[in-house]
């Protein structure tokens, strides 16, 4: 009987010992799954915290670099779970990652993992003057330096592929928003603006086209030039019209905006006659016909006013001396004297001598 009692003993100690075996080991694993698949390991302090990973990298790299945003609370716990997660080799998609504020180890590796994140970041130019703002405008949010695109942009072999010349490069460039690859590579970038600038030349503008007697670049160009003189809407066909006047009779543009862009100040608020004697071929008082290219990248809207320039005899315009931007169309050079000695003593009086 002791006997028995002994072994009934001895199998309620093993029952015991196996219980709180499996206690602490059940504690340990809900522990480690609350504390990787619920309990929160991202700390952004309030802020719009964004990851960017680069191409080829390894997971040492990404949490490197999620580390060094400073939002990890236990580094070691997403290296855990980022083994376990299998999160390396095609799993790791280059890109940029808003890093969401309480998100858990299991969380964070699944919004990383395969891309599931991956945000597209944006490109916007507009009112560009020149191909340096250019390169700076359209890196602002790749991987890509400025200068990189800066030379590329220069090269006379590489722009040459898409059909343009150092001058009507810029042309290429349609202003709007295009959302790309963070890490997109400078000819990658390139191929997607040319394929956007076909897009844009569809089959109606294209039609359009052939009643301005103008190229596609030189439909930027002018309309450039009118961007440059309006920002009112209802004149911008008119003053269109002006200039399309003027290059089919042969007769000079006289834009002020191109030799403003030739002299590279654009402080001028007064165009002068020592301005006039500039050499230059955006010098369109001394040479006729539109300049080699854009004076800036032309929002949308005027290119196509440009192409659906108003008819008109008008061969003259000027700026009211009201200074509202509205201005004074006329006919004959006697008439547009008038407007333009009433627009002179309005400077004279406001005292904008240059």
């Amino acid at each position: 009987m002791a006997k028995g009692k002994k072994k009934q003993y001895l199998a309620l100690k093993i029952i015991v010992v196996l219980f709180l075996v499996g206690l602490v080991i059940g504690a340990f694993v809900g522990n480690k799954y609350y504390s990787n698949f619920v309990l929160s390991n991202v700390d952004t302090d309030g802020k719009e915290v964004y990851l960017f990973i680069p191409r080829n990298a390894t997971t040492a790299e990404v949490v490197d670099l999620l580390d060094s945003l400073h939002v990890l609370e236990d580094r070691a716990s997403l290296e855990w779970m980022v083994e376990q997660k299998n999160y390396t080799g095609k799993n790791i998609v280059a890109g940029k990652y808003k890093i969401e504020d309480g998100l858990s180890n299991n969380s964070l590796v699944n919004h990383l993992r395969a891309g599931n994140g991956r945000l597209d970041v944006s490109i916007t130019f507009n009112q560009v003057r020149d191909l340096k703002q250019l390169s700076g405008a359209m890196t602002k949010e790749l991987m890509i330096d400025s200068a990189a695109v800066y030379a590329w942009l220069s090269n006379r072999d590489s722009i040459a592929r898409y059909g343009f010349n150092q001058n009507t490069i810029i042309s290429m460039f349609v202003p709007n928003t295009y959302y790309v690859d963070w890490d997109m590579t400078v000819p990658e970038l390139m191929k997607r603006m040319g394929k956007e600038y076909k897009r844009f030349w569809n089959e109606e503008r294209t039609a359009k086209l052939k009643r301005t007697k103008l190229t596609q670049s030189q439909v930027t160009t002018l309309a450039s030039i009118v961007y440059w003189e309006t920002k009112l809407p209802k004149d911008m066909k008119t003053i269109a019209g002006v200039y399309i006047n003027r290059l089919r009779i042969g007769m000079p543009l006289q834009a002020d905006p191109t030799l403003i862009f030739a002299m590279g100040d654009y402080g001028i608020k007064r165009v002068l006659n020592e301005h006039k004697l500039i050499d230059s071929p955006y010098n369109t008082y001394k040479y006729k016909g539109l300049p080699p290219g854009p004076v800036l990248i032309p929002p949308i809207s005027y290119i196509d006013a440009v192409l659906d320039f108003e008819k008109h005899q008008y061969l003259y315009f000027v700026a009211k001396e009201d200074f509202s931007g509205e201005s004074y169309f006329a006919k004959t050079h006697s008439q547009h004297v008038v407007y333009a000695n009433r627009f002179r003593r309005e400077l004279n009086r406001r005292k904008v001598y240059r």
